[in-house]
């Protein structure tokens, strides 16, 4: 009986236990993701992955054909694209397409595989696009004709959207916050955008705690809406003239102006030894305050500077934008919250100069490169005594450096990142949006202490891995805001990173289109990715289109500016249509480039060798870029400078010329005195022609190969004639052979006799 009942329970157990594992299962979005928000991290991760992946694979082309050339790559990548094809096929069956990719015709089967991706990303994306709508509270099979008075709701919730709770009675559902038709803020400043093509002028004019004194240049900043002659060009170019006119240092014109006061910043003793964390106020007790007008702003400068440390974070907006605007500023004190509206005070806000310049408070920032370049070019705001905690996490070398880590791991709270790439611009902001900005500051103060005590801890009490973190906050704060500048060669730059090879043809397309987008970008003050998004530009490069429809066909969806010009980028690909088509060289600085860049390495030479140095001129090495790749280039230009020293002048060559003859010698080419000497042009009539040196040197090595031919046939004759005479030699019988024939034949005569 016990046994049974301690079987009945252990039976009851088990299915307790199953019953909630399938709870469990039943929460999960799909099998291994508790809910959209990690299933997206998860994919964003792989797919960021697969990028870098590609990113390193052989380009197409000679590079490529040049690895295919080894079987264990060609393997390697039959298996991988039947592992791609077999994972592709799948996915399509999955989705209810065609599946059957990689059964296909040799001589079609590109085509029709290609028909296939196409056909199925349709399905997959139009899919997509009727679940965004139906997570957005739009329904396609909506019948036009509504009741009365009935509104269809707002949130709709779907079986992606929904994210479990920790309770699991309760489920939180996302929203999809977009910005449709806001009013551009940039309409509102009082001092405009200045995307010209000209250096970025600091807009300091006034320098709170200052150890050295402001340039005059800035000081006497608002002279220049006095000087009319100026009031035609854009203002950071007539700063420029008027520098010019004064005979201004550019040095202090385009300095750091407050260089000198973090050269000699020195970190207090007290911000050196080992703190005592002071733990954060709890969101709902903490007061929270939002500056949107100058008075506001000067009542939080005042507190700022009675306080002896405050965290700042920024939210940052960049796709309406040429440069980007700052959209939010959030400041945290031990006891209050504060976020200010930078796009409304954005030219009053340099007043804050006086707290975030003070060198006794420490200003906490967290990942700062960025934020100190924002604050520079929207506010013309500088941060003296600033601690960086992305670099405390790199010192530390915690698992992961990102502020939603250092929350988990400090604080155990969890940190929504669905509003990091919102549209900040929205006024008035949503109540989700405000907490959002509020949590990445509220904490950060607690977290300073922290990670500063674990640095202490981790080096045995001995300040000087937190010296190393406060140094390289110094170096952030050291770092100034560099205007994108355009230039002729400025698409070279694009297309290195794009790893792509264009004939003559496309890339005139390519320096054309870029060009119109950074000009249209710069007038109508939007980001180029607006403009014309680069995946779509190198597109329009690589198929010419012939009529401007074919220009719309490939921008899906089709950007706006882009079917507002539609003419004149029609006008541009003619422009590029009309060159003389030909195969451009990747112009890439590495040694092998400058080996390949030389016009006597050429496939199409013969008698070639990869050493061969005899057709290198002076006019044909190539210039040290800016870039400073090239190591190899010196010892390289030291190969080409010995080809012109005579063997007489070895007891001046250096020891590194001596070193470098000596390697020469050892790779030189066999066939180099055949070749022609490098101040000669080669044709090919000339080996026909009596009077040129090639005709000579090709007779020459025609009479030298008869006489060789010569000598190897009376070589074979004289070998011949040896052969004979020892066989003749072998016929003549010996003195041994002679007697016993004489022997024999004076034995065997009474016997013949006898049997005649």
């Amino acid at each position: 009986m016990n046994s049974s009942k301690s079987n009945d329970a252990t039976d009851s157990s088990c299915q307790g236990g199953n019953l909630d594992t399938t709870e469990e299962v039943k929460d999960e979005l799909c099998p291994g993701f508790k809910d959209a928000d990690t299933f997206v991290k998860y994919g964003l991760g792989a797919v960021l992955s697969a990028t870098k992946a590609s990113a390193g694979l052989p380009q197409s082309g000679d590079e490529y054909d040049f690895y295919r050339s080894f079987p264990g790559f060609q393997e390697f990548c039959e298996s991988q694209g039947d592992k791609l094809l077999h994972c592709m096929s799948q996915i399509m069956q999955n989705h209810g397409c065609r599946s059957h990719i990689k059964d296909r015709d040799k001589l079609t089967g590109i085509e029709e595989r290609f028909d296939l991706v196409v056909d199925s990303n349709d399905v997959i994306l139009e899919r997509a696009g009727i679940l965004l709508d139906e997570a957005d509270g739009v329904n396609r099979s909506q019948k036009p004709v509504m009741p009365v008075g009935f509104q269809p709701p707002k949130i709709v919730v779907s079986s992606w959207n929904r994210k479990g709770s920790s309770s699991g009675s309760r489920s939180e559902t996302f929203r999809l916050l977009h910005a449709k038709n806001i009013a551009r803020p940039q309409l509102k400043f009082k001092e405009k955008v200045d995307n010209s093509n000209t250096p970025f002028v600091p807009k300091i004019f006034i320098k709170p705690n200052s150890l050295k004194a402001l340039p005059s240049y800035f000081t006497n900043k608002q002279i220049r809406k006095e000087r009319p002659e100026d009031l035609d060009v854009p203002a950071a170019l007539a700063d420029f003239i008027h520098q010019q006119r004064t005979q201004e240092h550019v040095e202090d014109m385009f300095a750091h102006p407050y260089q000198y006061e973090l050269d000699h910043l020195i970190v207090p003793e007290s911000l050196l030894s080992k703190p005592e964390p002071q733990m954060y106020k709890p969101l709902a007790e903490t007061n929270l305050t939002f500056v949107d007008s100058l008075e506001d702003l000067v009542t939080l400068n005042e507190k700022l500077c009675k306080s002896s440390e405050f965290a700042v974070d920024l939210e940052h907006h960049s796709y309406r934008s040429f440069l980007g605007l700052t959209c939010l500023m959030q400041v945290s004190t031990r006891e209050e919250d504060f976020i200010i509206d930078t796009l409304e005070l954005r030219s009053e806000l340099y007043i804050l100069n006086e707290a975030f310049t003070d060198p006794s408070i420490v200003k906490v920032f967290h990942g700062a490169d960025s934020d100190i370049e924002w604050l520079q070019r929207d506010f013309g705001l500088y941060v003296v005594n600033l601690f960086d905690t992305h670099q405390a996490s790199r010192a530390l070398n915690l698992a992961r450096h990102s502020l939603d880590h250092l929350l988990k791991h400090f604080c155990d709270v969890d940190s929504d990142k669905r509003y990091q790439l919102a549209d900040w611009r929205i006024r008035p902001l949503p109540e989700e949006m405000i907490q959002y900005a509020r949590s990445d500051t509220h904490y950060l103060l607690y977290i300073y202490d922290c990670v500063r005590a674990q640095l202490l801890d981790s080096n045995h009490g001995q300040p000087g891995l937190l010296q190393c973190v406060w140094n390289k906050s110094r170096d952030i704060s050291l770092k100034k805001y560099l205007k994108p500048i355009y230039t002729e060669e400025s698409y070279l730059e694009l297309q290195r990173k794009q790893k792509k090879s264009f004939n003559t043809q496309q890339l005139t397309a390519f320096r054309l289109l870029f060009a119109w987008r950074d000009k249209l970008a710069r007038q109508e003050d939007e980001s180029t990715g607006y403009v014309l998004p680069t995946h779509m530009m190198i597109k329009i490069s690589e198929e010419l289109p012939k009529e401007p429809q074919g220009i719309i066909a490939c921008c899906i969806p089709v950007p706006p500016l882009v079917r507002q010009q539609v003419n004149e980028l029609h006008s541009l690909v003619q422009q590029a249509r009309e060159m003389p088509l030909l195969k451009v060289r990747n112009h890439r600085c590495s040694a092998l480039s400058l080996c390949l860049n030389l016009s006597w390495f050429d496939p199409e030479v013969s008698l070639f060798g990869p050493h061969d140095v005899s057709k290198v001129s002076e006019g044909e090495v190539p210039q040290v870029t800016a870039d400073g790749e090239l190591d190899t280039l010196p010892i390289l230009l030291h190969f080409i400078q010995l080809l012109f020293i005579s063997p007489n002048d070895q007891r001046s060559m250096s020891v590194a010329q001596m070193k470098a003859r000596r390697i020469i010698e050892s790779f030189e080419n066999p066939f180099r005195m055949y070749l022609p000497s490098a101040d000669v042009h080669v044709n090919k009539n000339a080996k026909f022609d009596p009077s040129s040196k090639i005709f000579e040197i090709s007779k020459r090595w025609k009479l030298q190969s008869v006489e060789q031919q010569q000598k190897e046939l009376e070589a074979k004759k004289k070998i011949r004639e040896e052969a004979k005479q020892q066989e003749s030699l072998q016929k003549v019988p010996t003195v041994r052979q002679q007697a016993a024939v004489s022997y024999l034949l004076s034995h065997s005569f009474p016997v013949c006799f006898y049997l005649i």
